[in-house]
């Protein structure tokens, strides 16, 4: 089905209604305006099919290749593409204001295994009632947050109060090789070295 979306979306041959087409991208033709009858000429004298892959420009620009070749290249690049579009998920933390060491920790091993995973983290203190009295302990407590995860995260917003929710964000830092640290240079034995002096 996939390959029949992807055919539909150009004209070839006959299917092409400009009066005359810009080839490119064959090392045998010369890029250049053509007219039409000539452009289908000269892909039938070759066996292929002319592709119109620019129906927007002007003149339309068309390959001379092999229909099913260039659907197989156009699915290829497809695919690239989606591999390189990253899902981005969102993990969820929720903390009370007055969340003791215990939990504190067990949320804190939880987001450590997210951001490692590639996920990103959305820590939160929810504010009951009162509570919102301590929003200043809440906003402590996200930031020791973020600090505990600094080697495994880097803070995309710092700690923002909307309604009775005081959010951060946190996003993944990416891996880094560890370098060995540089040794110094060591001093060059003609620098600084009297004995080294060749005029003596």
């Amino acid at each position: 089905m996939k390959n029949d979306n992807l055919k539909g979306q150009f004209r070839i041959n006959e299917q092409i209604r400009a009066r005359e087409v810009r080839i490119v991208g064959d090392d045998n033709i010369e890029a250049q305006v053509y007219p039409i009858d000539q452009a289908l000429k000269m892909a039938r004298d070759r066996e292929l099919d002319l592709v119109e892959i620019s129906p927007n420009a002007q003149p339309p620009v068309c390959r001379i290749i092999d229909y099913s070749k260039f659907l197989y290249q156009q699915k290829k690049k497809q695919k690239e593409q989606k591999a390189k579009q990253v899902k981005v998920v969102v993990k969820e933390i929720r903390f009370g204001p007055q969340t003791d060491d215990h939990d504190y920790n067990f949320k804190l091993k939880h987001a450590k295994g997210f951001l490692e995973d590639g996920d990103k983290v959305k820590a939160y203190v929810f504010f009951k009632g009162r509570s919102i009295l301590f929003k200043e302990q809440g906003e402590v407590l996200l930031l020791r947050f973020a600090n505990d995860l600094e080697d495994y995260a880097k803070v995309d917003q710092m700690p923002v109060l909307e309604g009775k929710r005081m959010t951060i964000f946190l996003s993944p830092k990416k891996k880094e090789q560890k370098k060995a640290p540089a040794k110094p240079a060591a001093p060059k034995a003609s620098e600084n070295n009297p004995q080294n002096n060749e005029n003596e």
